[in-house]
C-alpha cells in the first residue's frame, strides 16, 4: 500500500501548491495586462535590474531563473523586440552573449515592480501577521538550496 500524506502534510503541501498556482496566475495576468510582459519576462528584467551594470551573460541569466536556457533566450528575444533589453556579443567569447537592461527597460521594470509588490502584498503578505511572515521566511531560508 502506498504511503500517502497525512492530513497535516496534505494540508501543508496542498495549500502551498494551490496558493503558489493562484498567485502566479494573478501575477502573470496582471503583468501581461498592465505592462505587456509575462511573469517569466518580469523575472528576467528583475535579474538584469539587480545585476552589476544591469547585464548578465545569457547562461548566467538562465542559471538564476526558473526558465530553461532556451526559455530564457526566447524571453530575452521578446524583451529585445519590446526595447526593454539589448543583446550584446561577449568580447571574451565569440559564441557568448549578454542581455543588457536598457534605460527604457529599467523604467518599465520599476513601474511593473511597484505594481507587482502591491499585488503580492494585497493577495499574499497582507493576509499574514509579521510573525507569520518571519516564520515563512525562516522556512524558505531553511529549504533553499545552499550556494
Amino acid at each position: 500500500m502506498p504511503d500517502f500524506f497525512t492530513k497535516r502534510e496534505r494540508d501543508a503541501w496542498g495549500g502551498f501548491i494551490a496558493t503558489q498556482a493562484r498567485l502566479f496566475r494573478l501575477i502573470d495576468d496582471d503583468l501581461r495586462r498592465r505592462f505587456g510582459v509575462t511573469h517569466a519576462e518580469f523575472e528576467v528584467l528583475l535579474r538584469l535590474y539587480l545585476a552589476p551594470e544591469s547585464r548578465l551573460r545569457l547562461q548566467e541569466l538562465a542559471a538564476r531563473n526558473l526558465l530553461s536556457p532556451s526559455g530564457v533566450s526566447r524571453a530575452v528575444d521578446r524583451l529585445v523586440q519590446a526595447g526593454h533589453v539589448a543583446r550584446e556579443g561577449a568580447p571574451e567569447d565569440a559564441r557568448g552573449a549578454y542581455a543588457v537592461l536598457t534605460t527604457g527597460g529599467r523604467a518599465h521594470f520599476e513601474a511593473a515592480a511597484e505594481a507587482h509588490v502591491a499585488l503580492v502584498r494585497r493577495e499574499f503578505l497582507g493576509h499574514l501577521s509579521e510573525a507569520e511572515q518571519a516564520q515563512l521566511a525562516a522556512v524558505w531560508t531553511r529549504l533553499a538550496p545552499t550556494p
